[in-house]
C-alpha cells in the first residue's frame, strides 16, 4: 500500500513514528498539539485527535492533562537474571514484535568464537544475525553464533517468524547462562541498524548458554541505551517473595 493510499490519520501516526524512531522526537518531547497538527497538515480535528489517541493506546506518547502530549520514555525490559525469548517479553507489554534477517549462514568458528564454544578453530557454527523490532522501533540487535552439530537445521528455519531463543529452547531445554552486561559506543554499523544517534551508548548483553553439560550458543545483544533497560527482583533461596501489592517497583519512582 502506498503512503497516498492511507488514512490521513495513520500518515499523521507514521510521521510521528517516525519522528521518535529516528531520534528527532525523544523520550518527554512535547509532540505537537492537535490544533497545531490541524494547523501543519490541513487535516480536520477528527483525524487529529484519531491520530494523538491512537499513538497513546499504542504507548508511543502519553497524553497530560493540562499540558499536552509527551513521548513515552519508551524502554523494552528484559530481566537481569533471566533468560526470556525477546518476542515474548514484547508480548506481555502488550506490543507487537517483529524481525529482520541480516544473516543466516554456516562459517567455520575461530578465534573468540571458538574459545567462547569450547570447539576447536574450524568446526562448523551457523551465525546469525538480526534485529528485533517492537512496535515498529529497533530495541535489539542479536548477533549469535550456534554449534552446528547442536542445531543441524538451523538454517532451514525461518527467523522471521519464529526467534533463535524459541527454536533453540524447543530443541533442547536451556540448562545454564552466564551473561555479561556492559555499556559501550557502537560502531556505524549498529548504530545505523539501530536506528541510534552518534552519540547515543548502547547496552550490550554478552550471552552465553549451555545445553547437555556444553556451550551451544554465544551471542551478542545490542540495545539503545535510551530504548533499554534490565531489570530483576531476587529472593534468596528459602525466602518467600513479597507481593506485587508490598513492592513499588523501582521503574515507577522518581529519577
Amino acid at each position: 500500500m502506498t503512503l497516498a493510499a492511507k488514512p490521513m490519520y495513520q500518515q499523521l501516526k507514521d510521521l510521528i513514528i517516525g519522528r521518535i524512531s529516528s531520534g528527532d522526537l525523544r523520550p518527554a518531547d512535547r509532540v505537537p498539539s492537535e490544533n497545531e497538527l490541524v494547523e501543519a497538515m490541513s487535516v480536520s480535528r477528527m483525524t487529529a485527535n484519531r491520530a494523538l489517541r491512537e499513538l497513546t493506546d499504542e504507548g508511543y506518547v502519553e497524553r497530560v492533562a493540562g499540558r499536552g502530549t509527551f513521548v513515552s520514555d519508551f524502554r523494552a525490559r528484559s530481566h537481569v537474571l533471566e533468560v526470556h525469548n525477546i518476542a515474548d517479553e514484547i508480548q506481555r507489554r502488550g506490543h507487537v514484535h517483529t524481525c529482520q534477517v541480516l544473516r543466516h549462514s554456516r562459517q567455520h568458528a575461530r578465534g573468540e568464537i571458538a574459545k567462547a564454544l569450547h570447539v576447536a578453530q574450524g568446526i562448523d557454527v551457523f551465525h546469525l544475525l538480526l534485529v528485533h523490532f517492537e512496535n515498529g522501533t529497533p530495541i535489539q540487535l542479536e548477533d549469535r553464533h550456534i554449534v552446528a552439530d547442536f542445531a543441524p537445521e538451523c538454517l532451514e528455519q525461518d527467523f522471521r517468524h519464529v526467534t533463535p531463543s524459541a527454536y533453540l529452547s524447543a530443541i533442547s531445554p536451556l540448562q545454564e547462562a552466564e551473561q555479561v552486561v556492559r555499556a559501550a559506543q557502537p560502531n556505524a554499523a549498529v548504530r545505523q541498524r539501530l536506528l541510534m544517534a552518534d552519540d547515543e551508548p548502547s547496552l550490550v548483553v554478552i550471552r552465553r548458554t549451555w545445553s547437555h553439560g556444553r556451550p551451544v550458543t554465544f551471542a551478542r545483544l545490542h540495545h539503545p541505551g535510551s530504548r533499554y533497560e534490565l531489570t530483576g527482583h531476587y529472593a534468596p533461596p528459602g525466602t518467600p517473595k513479597s507481593t506485587t501489592e508490598n513492592v513499588v517497583e523501582l521503574e515507577k519512582l522518581q529519577r
